[in-house]
């Protein structure tokens, strides 16, 4: 059996969309006309063919947000904890989300499930949604039959890395505003205001201060080239984005950002936390080191580190600890290393990893903080010193004036 996303016309002929299941295409189609619905487009619900709600292309980010799969599994693992069947659970999640394209999602789940295969194989048909470390985690919870327990953890991981994107986001976010509007206030007062103030003293033909001379120059050089300045700008963005996708070129990049005094201890402690959580429950729900180690991999986005971490799994593989394996290539905080030790030797590494994830975050949390109260009154004082700037040049010359007439 299998999902079926319809858009149909009712005894009234207004649109009516949703999601059925059936065996086959003329199946549901012909169950649409025992509903009284008159079809005019039935697609099966799959990876390749899933649309939002308005039939524009569906892509990850977009249709399912990572609060969504979040909250998803949260319920998910609560309806099978209360002793309800896997099938019910879904049916009882369609029902109840408001979101088309995630009604789509669980109800193909939901037929890839009655057609025989697991949850762990359900999921991983809608890869983009269900990450690779999410189907993952299911599968060894139905290996252990302890899905539930299982998907708590999940619940609370996806949570956690939810927690922590908007945490990093949201503390750039005034930082951003306020650069943007020093910016627009600088270029207006370029473009419009100073032109207009200081043609008085050009017409004057007195000798003008040195600020102001400069002041003169930025603002003419402003107004004759705007617009190959924007069109330079958004140049430099589209090849950077270009040369980034080189591996080679993003990897010497990311290599710089780590050694970089203060965006490269947030961008060391963000990844180490995502690994650390990442193998913690992995591990802890008995999933193999070393598919756990490519798991986590796979969530962390600095190439170097990544590349550490996958020479780490390679000496595991080959014998080797953990913490000396991770340890060689001096990219991981020593905190990390020095708890994954400690597990190892206690036998208790999720337990350590869990901490070490913990600790990355809670100490990312207070560097952020502490950067963002410095840099809010940094920004607010280089706009001030600007706008000081520019009003010292085009008094100058006033000043000047009086003293003549004087």
């Amino acid at each position: 059996m299998a999902a079926f996303r319809y858009e149909a016309l009712d005894d009234t002929g207004r649109v009516t969309r949703g999601v059925i299941e059936a065996d086959a295409l003329r199946q549901a189609r012909a169950r649409l006309r025992e509903l009284g619905l008159v079809a005019v487009a039935v697609n099966a619900v799959t990876q390749e063919t899933l649309h939002d709600g308005d039939g524009r292309r569906w892509r990850w980010g977009r249709g399912v947000t990572s609060g969504q799969l979040s909250m998803l599994t949260r319920q998910l693992a609560t309806l099978l904890d209360a002793g309800l069947t896997i099938e019910q659970a879904l049916s009882a999640m369609i029902e109840q989300s408001e979101s088309e394209t995630v009604r789509q999602v669980l109800a193909g789940v939901r037929a890839e499930l009655l057609a025989g295969h697991t949850l762990a194989q359900a999921l991983g048909h809608y890869g983009n949604v269900f990450p690779e470390i999410y189907c993952a985690l299911v599968k060894a919870g139905e290996a252990s039959g302890e899905l539930g327990r299982v998907l708590l953890r999940l619940a609370d991981y996806t949570e956690a890395r939810q927690v922590l994107r908007q945490k990093v986001g949201l503390a750039f976010v005034y930082p951003a505003i306020v650069t943007l509007v020093a910016l627009m206030v600088v270029a207006g007062l370029l473009v419009y205001v100073v032109p207009q103030v200081v043609s008085v003293f050009q017409h004057s033909h007195q000798s003008l201060p040195l600020l102001t001379r400069l002041l003169i120059g930025s603002s003419a050089l402003l107004q004759a080239s705007w617009m190959y300045l924007l069109v330079g700008l958004a140049a430099s963005g589209l090849g950077a984005r270009l040369l980034l996708r080189r591996e080679a070129i993003r990897y010497r990049w990311h290599m710089r950002l780590l050694r970089l005094p203060v965006i490269g201890r947030m961008v060391r402690g963000i990844n180490t936390a995502r690994m650390a959580s990442t193998l913690a429950i992995l591990s802890g729900s008995g999933v193999p080191l070393l598919v756990s180690l490519q798991s986590a991999a796979d969530v962390v986005g600095n190439l170097p580190m990544r590349r550490a971490l996958e020479d780490a799994a390679k000496k595991v593989r080959e014998g080797a600890g953990l913490s000396r394996a991770l340890a060689v290539s001096g990219l991981f905080p020593p905190i990390l290393v020095h708890l994954i030790a400690s597990g190892e030797a206690s036998g208790r590494l999720d337990a350590m990893l869990d901490r070490a994830a913990i600790q990355q975050e809670q100490e990312i949390g207070s560097y952020i903080s502490v950067l963002t109260s410095l840099l809010e009154p940094a920004l607010i004082l280089v706009m001030g010193g600007v706008v000081l700037t520019i009003v010292l040049a085009i008094l100058l010359p006033i000043i000047e004036m009086n003293q003549i007439v004087r």
